[in-house]
C-alpha cells in the first residue's frame, strides 16, 4: 500500500549487534501484500473488513494513518482507516485547531 515515501524512519534491532534503519512502509503488516485488498469497492463491507483486519495487528498503524492525512490520501485503506473515517479525523483536527 504505498503511493509514496515518507521521510519517517524507525531503527529496528535485527540481531542486536547490527541496527538497520527501515521506513515504516518496510515494517507494515500490509508489506509484500497484494494492494487492491486496500482499495476495496465502497460498498464492500466484506473487502472494507479484510483491510483492516490486516492493519488492525500492525505495528505501524499509527505512523501509516498520520502519512495518509498529511498527504490527503483520498482513497484506500491506510493505518486501519477508511476515506470516511479519515475525512472525519480531519474535520475534528481542524475543529479543535
Amino acid at each position: 500500500m504505498q503511493t509514496t515515501r515518507s521521510t519517517v524512519t524507525t531503527t529496528v534491532h535485527t540481531t542486536g549487534r547490527n541496527d538497520t534503519e527501515l521506513s515504516w512502509q518496510d515494517l507494515g503488516a500490509c508489506r509484500g501484500l497484494d494492494a487492491t485488498i486496500f482499495y476495496p469497492d465502497p460498498d464492500d463491507e466484506v473487502g472494507t473488513d479484510r483491510a483492516l483486519a490486516v492493519c488492525e495487528g500492525c505495528m505501524v498503524r499509527e505512523s501509516c494513518l498520520e502519512h495518509a492525512l498529511a498527504i490527503r490520501e483520498h482513497t484506500g485503506i491506510w493505518g486501519g482507516a477508511t476515506e470516511r473515517d479519515r475525512r472525519r479525523i480531519l474535520r475534528r483536527r481542524r475543529r479543535s485547531a
